[in-house]
């Protein structure tokens, strides 16, 4: 009997495997397209398929120029068409999945960095629900944010629930919560990861900002101003935060700015800034600022090394724009 069910479930894989395999390669295509795509597999079923597809939010089927065609939601290479072929064969519930395949028993095996981002967010969601597991509910989430994770954490239980009716309160916390617990961990080990012995070049200045203040630059929603204080050797010695809201030239006053720098008798200091819309471009009241202190730095002996913006597109020197 059991060998009986393998034997089925055999068939069903290669079946799947014969339709999707084609289809991952395509960006966008029309059913015709696919069926022609699909020529050994049987034209209902590929229409099967596809409707199952466009069903667990992998595909959207839209209209251009009066014709219906099939786009995948998320980047082709995104979607991991075993998982979803898995979920297919053994239906909906974890228990049906074979032990080795399972979210909790592969981290187990092989640690957190072997799973998927599906399989991460299925731990998370821990129990599903009627018509919908935790490991289809991971699927859906992690196809909606693969190419756009950090948009995640500004989610909230409303936006998760339209993508996965899995995503309850419950899991809607948990998710919440291991987002929350990595940025502490990560911001931890940037305090304590030395990432530059000494900053003596634009490069090095850039590497140690995109680091220190990775949280900044990725979750930040108002413009802040930092300043990291650096010893003779320009070796970091601390970063404080100066101010929180838009940089003006007429807000951000050398007092304040060099208030913690000479406390920690510092040689020179680098002026540090985000842009919340992403883009890092200086703007005027950016360079304004920088050569206001820059010049304030010269008169009590402090240097200003250089001024840098970080943002979620990138991070530049005000000293190079």
């Amino acid at each position: 009997m059991l060998e009986a069910r393998d034997t089925v479930s055999d068939e069903r894989r290669q079946r799947l495997t014969a339709v999707l395999n084609p289809l991952v390669q395509l960006d966008e295509f029309s059913s015709e397209q696919a069926k022609q795509e699909c020529c050994e597999s049987h034209p209902g079923y590929v229409t099967r398929t596809l409707g199952q597809l466009v069903r667990d939010g992998f595909l959207s089927r839209v209209e251009v120029d009066g014709q219906f065609r099939y786009r995948w939601t998320a980047p082709r290479e995104a979607f991991e068409s075993v998982a979803w072929i898995d979920s297919q064969i053994h239906g909906i519930q974890v228990k049906e999945t074979p032990t080795d395949e399972r979210p909790r028993e592969k981290l187990i095996r092989a640690g957190a960095a072997s799973l998927s981002l599906a399989d991460l967010l299925a731990i998370l969601i821990r129990v599903g629900v009627v018509n919908e597991s935790a490991l289809v509910g991971g699927q859906k989430v992690a196809n909606r944010f693969a190419d756009r994770l950090p948009d995640l954490s500004q989610c909230s239980p409303l936006d998760l629930k339209k993508v996965s009716p899995a995503v309850k309160s419950d899991s809607y916390c948990q998710i919440m919560a291991g987002i929350e617990l990595g940025r502490r961990i990560a911001t931890i080990q940037a305090k304590q990861d030395p990432v530059v012995v000494n900053i003596t070049s634009t490069r090095e200045a850039v590497e140690y900002c995109e680091h220190a203040f990775a949280r900044l630059a990725m979750d930040g929603v108002q413009e802040e101003f930092h300043i990291v204080s650096l010893d003779t050797k320009h070796k970091p010695i601390q970063s404080h935060r100066i101010t929180v809201g838009t940089l003006d030239a007429s807000l951000v006053h050398p007092r304040e700015v060099f208030r913690p720098a000479i406390r920690d008798a510092a040689s020179a200091v680098l002026l540090v800034h985000n842009h919340p819309s992403g883009d890092p471009t200086p703007s005027r009241e950016d360079h304004q600022v920088t050569d206001r202190l820059t010049e304030a730095g010269k008169i009590l002996g402090i240097q200003v090394l250089d001024h840098i913006v970080v943002a979620k597109q990138s991070s530049v020197s005000i000293r190079e724009c």
